[in-house]
Order: structure tokens, then sequence, then C-alpha cells
């Protein structure tokens, strides 16, 4: 399989972004957002997905961090999807149970080139490290659509906002990497041929 690497850039009125991932790497993510908690997050996804990522923004955090975010899963996603090339030779499907003390968030991936996003919650707090819990759901559509993954993700139980969020990314990062995995094929993994 060769290198899966992917780049993107985007600059707006509002955020300048730019994204660097390895899907083959060691877990290394050296992130800047200029939300300390979305940095953690990235971070966790990164290690627990086993990808390499450099991430940068500057955004408009004087609003909120929605615009920065939302750009940063869009830039995400398109590196993501451009890493992957045609998809050859990968699981495609990927999932995740995990647990942080009292949360558990279940997350499962198909990287069929068809975006979609089921989001299953009803146990965050309304703000969360001082942003609404919406940040979150917005983050994780954008993801979806510009990495064209079926990604489904159910908050099942917890009450802690930052528990419950830090499950969600460390459960996707696990199901990325089991869908990422390396089949020894060099077939589509599609009955269609094609994942466009």
């Amino acid at each position: 399989m060769p290198d899966r690497f992917g780049a993107y850039s985007r600059e707006t009125g509002e955020t300048r972004v730019a994204v660097e991932i390895t899907i083959d790497g060691d877990g290394t993510a050296v992130v800047d957002t200029g939300y300390g908690f979305a940095d953690h997050m990235l971070n966790l996804l990164t290690f627990w997905a086993g990808f390499d990522l450099k991430l940068t923004c500057r955004g408009d955090l004087e609003v909120d961090a929605h615009h920065s975010l939302e750009d940063v899963a869009i830039c995400l996603g398109e590196a993501f999807r451009q890493a992957l090339g045609d998809r050859a030779g990968i699981a495609r499907v990927g999932d995740a149970r995990v647990p942080m003390d009292e949360a558990l968030c279940e997350v499962v991936v198909d990287l069929s080139g068809r975006p979609y996003l089921v989001y299953r919650e009803n146990v965050l707090p309304p703000v969360i490290a001082g942003e609404e819990k919406d940040l979150w759901r917005e983050f994780f559509k954008s993801l979806s659509i510009s990495s064209r993954m079926n990604l489904h993700m159910h908050f099942v139980y917890g009450q802690n906002g930052h528990h419950l969020v830090e499950a969600a990314f460390k459960a996707l990062g696990l199901a990325l990497r089991r869908a990422t995995a390396a089949q020894g094929s060099s077939r589509v993994p599609s009955t269609k041929g094609s994942l466009d």
C-alpha cells in the first residue's frame, strides 16, 4: 500500500486552517486550534487511530469556537479523504465502544464514499468546556461530509461532558484505525468496484 498522506488548507474571513495527515503513523499529533479542549480531543483521536497529524487553526474565537471547529472538521475530512485515495485494500468498516469513567460511547464508521451522520445523544450537558454542546454535532457532521464517511455515533450513557466527548473521540479513532487497516488485497472493498 503506498504512503497514505493527505494535506489540505482553507482560508476564509473567519478562519485559516492547515492540515497534514498520515494514516500509517504512530499516533503523533501536533495540533493548535486556539481552543484547548479541541486540541485535547484531536490528540486523542490521532493517538487512538494511529495516525500522524499536524493541524493549525486561527479563527474568530472572540465570537466562539463554532467557525473554527467546523472548518477544522472540513479540512481534516478533506485531508483524510485524500490520504485514503481509492480506498483499495482497506477494511472499510470499523466500530468501537469506549468507556471513560461513567461515560460510554459507541462509534461505527463506513468509509463508503457516502456521507451520512447519525448522532444519538440525550445525555450531553448543555455546555462543555465553555461551548454549547451542539458544537460537537456540527464538528462530526462536517467531518462526515468532507471525508465522505458514514458515521454513526451513540452516546450511550454518562453525566460528565468532558468524559462523554472524550469517549467519542477515542471510539472514533479506534473505529477509523480498524476501517483503514490493510487487508492484504488490492481490491476496492465494494461489489460495485468503486467507492465514489
